[in-house]
């Protein structure tokens, strides 16, 4: 076991509040924010000298050990043990709940802080708990930064490890105005990494439209990145402030060698794929998450840049040019982008309530906008409404419903048009913006071109169809050509 700084210290405790494996920036970075808040902290990781290095570096003089082996860990760990783990999705987590267990008591905790898939964390919620051992798979957002100073915490798992973790983790976790910590009990299982992985799909989504509205600036108003830098910097000052509108205005002012950086960046862009996940999801629970799964599309096509390239010299499209007043369309594109966030948001929200009816988890869905309320990448204003429009209807079932935001998305809708319009006309591709205005659209459609989708299936397969002068529950099928039978098929799916 390798030299313990502060063994020597009154400071330094004989038995660790927890322990921490996998030391990557992450990690690193969490264990240091527990040691600020006072707790002492065992650090491991499989390559023994990244141990040492902290120890000896990040970690020296402060209130944390570190272990070589998993049985080191263990053992310098306080009853019940409680160990987080901060290593690669995946295979790695089990491979290291593996080596833990043999060296564990009944009602010791395991935590897994990665991004792990949410059915992994039922599994292992389950196996763990048939050996008498309790699990938490917890979102962490905020990034390097945030794990140093304060992130959103989202656990979920056994229900009777919270209150052993939950002094722990508020005090890490970021705090918004009120003091109130953006971490809390989320719900069994894998409910913790299901809102991780939703907030995941949300923020894939958030970037989307920013991007979208800077190339409609850039391409259609023909706009500097200063210009742009102007414009973000004004937007954070009003209902659009968040995390990512604000580094969106640092990263358009950032400049290298007298030009702006983000030019010079080759816009092909990369995914860990919890955003696919969340476009998987809805899929499987029957949500139409449009928004966020064009935002995932789009991160695939950004990355064929080579069949773009020769695609660009090949496939025209119409001239962009604009001679309207461009202050005004600068406010249309504020307009656009606020609407189709809360579109986003609302498709996210759909997409927790079908999964917590399906998976028995009791969500508080104003509770989760308080966790992403600090610490988080989709930290905003914003979501002080999403708490107060649950506060005031807990069985909101869309956020289009509630007075706010319907009355915020019709005020919006005008200049949102102009500006989908625009760069429809214009040849410049903005899936998430077009597929949020879509959803709206179809969402207040009091009847749908379904019915003849329905006589289509009807017709080449006898898939039945409902009628709109009938009750709900009795099925027809027409012999539509004369030359089919009365037989129907069975399955009719809505």
């Amino acid at each position: 076991m390798p030299r313990s700084n502060g063994d020597d210290s009154s400071n330094m405790k004989t038995l660790s509040d927890i322990g921490l494996v996998g030391l990557a920036v992450m990690g690193e970075n969490l264990i240091l924010n527990m040691e600020s808040k006072g707790y002492t902290v065992t650090a491991y990781n499989r390559s023994i000298d990244k141990v040492d290095g902290f120890i000896e570096g990040r970690a020296a003089g402060k209130n944390i050990r570190g272990a070589h082996s998993v049985e080191a860990l263990v053992a310098s760990l306080e009853s019940p043990r409680k160990i987080m783990l901060m290593v690669k999705a995946g295979q790695p987590v089990d491979d290291i709940i593996e080596q833990l267990i043999p060296h564990l008591d009944s009602g010791d905790i395991v935590i897994d802080g990665g991004n792990a898939h949410f059915e992994d964390s039922i599994r292992r919620t389950r196996y763990l708990e048939s050996k008498g051992l309790l699990f938490i798979g917890t979102g962490v957002s905020g990034g390097e930064e945030g794990a140093l100073t304060g992130p959103s915490i989202m656990p979920g798992g056994s229900a009777a490890a919270w209150e052993a973790v939950k002094p722990i983790f508020q005090s890490i976790a970021a705090r918004v105005e009120d003091g109130t910590p953006c971490c809390d009990w989320v719900g069994e299982d894998g409910a913790g990494h299901f809102v991780k992985m939703v907030h995941n799909g949300i923020e894939y989504g958030d970037m989307q439209l920013i991007c979208e509205a800077y190339q409609i600036m850039k391409e259609h108003l023909g706009m500097s990145a200063g210009e742009m830098h102007e414009v973000f910097a004004e937007w954070n000052e009003g209902e659009l402030d968040s995390y990512l509108i604000e580094i969106t205005r640092d990263i358009l002012a950032y400049e290298e060698n007298g030009a702006p950086l983000v030019e010079s960046i080759l816009d092909t862009a990369g995914q860990k794929g919890t955003g696919k996940w969340t476009g998987i999801s809805a899929l499987e629970l029957g949500i139409p998450l449009t928004l966020i799964g064009e935002a995932v599309f789009a991160r695939f096509l950004s990355a064929q840049k080579e069949e773009r390239v020769q695609a660009s010299r090949l496939l025209n499209g119409p001239e962009r040019n604009f001679d309207g007043d461009r202050k005004a369309f600068i406010e249309d594109i504020r307009q656009a982008l606020l609407a189709s966030k809360i579109v986003s948001y609302a498709q996210g929200y759909l997409l927790m309530r079908e999964a917590a009816g399906l998976y028995g988890w009791k969500l508080d869905y104003g509770g989760i906008a308080l966790l992403w309320r600090g610490g988080c990448i989709i930290r905003s204003v914003f979501l002080g409404r999403i708490k107060d429009a649950f506060d005031e209807d807990p069985g909101l079932p869309n956020l289009l419903l509630s007075p706010y935001f319907s009355a915020k998305v019709e005020g919006a809708q005008a200049g949102w048009r102009r500006v989908v319009a625009a760069a429809v006309c214009h040849g410049i591709a903005s899936p998430s913006l077009t597929a949020a205005l879509s959803y709206f659209d179809g969402y207040r459609s009091e009847r749908l071109p379904a019915n003849l989708l329905q006589a289509q299936r009807d017709y080449f397969g006898a898939h039945t169809y409902e009628r709109i002068d009938r009750p709900r529950g009795e099925f027809f099928h027409t012999n539509w050509t004369g030359r089919g039978g009365d037989t129907a098929s069975s399955t009719y799916d809505v």
